[in-house]
Formats: C-alpha cells, structure tokens, sequence
C-alpha cells in the first residue's frame, strides 16, 4: 500500500493505493492519529485502491469519528469493488462517498 498526501492549509487528501486490509490499515491509522489534528477537511482518494477489508474500513470509521468534531471528511473515485463493500456494510449511510 501507498499513502500519498496533498495538503492545502486545513484540507488534506489522502490517496490509496494498493490494499487496505489488515497488514497495512495500521500503516494509514498510525499516519491519521499523527496528522489529523487541525485538518477541517479531509478527503480519501481511492482511485489507485483495489480492495479494503473490515480493518481497512476501521480505519476509515476512525477518521470518520475524528473529523465529525473539527470538520468534513468524503471518499472520491472508489472502484465498484470498493463501492460495493462500502454499500454493503452500511457505510454510505455514514461517510460521504463520491
């Protein structure tokens, strides 16, 4: 996996690429709980992401919760597999998904 980070003042992106599942989810949630204080915006780019498992959407969850007390946080350019596995699971009733 991945992680690529824009930032622009108080609205991060981060890009995904690769799997996120339970080898490399810490690998991304050690890089939020570091860097989130203060972002107001947070975007996930899973354009370059092939798969994410249940400790991938953990993960996801986690940054959810954080940002849901200082800002906005979405998902943009998901693959249909990705998609799916966040329909299924309830996900798009929590997250924004683009």
């Amino acid at each position: 996996m991945t992680i690529n980070k824009k930032q622009n003042g108080n609205s991060v992106i981060y890009s995904v690429e690769g799997r996120l599942e339970t080898t490399t989810a810490p690998e991304l949630e050690s890089v939020l709980k570091q860097e989130l204080d203060g972002v107001a915006d947070l975007t996930f780019d899973f354009e370059k992401l092939d798969y994410i498992s249940s400790a991938g959407l953990r993960v996801i969850l986690f940054a959810q919760k954080k940002m849901n007390t200082q800002g906005t946080m979405k998902v943009i350019n998901s693959n249909e597999i990705v998609k799916e596995i966040f329909e299924v699971t309830g996900f798009t009733d929590i997250i924004t998904v683009e």
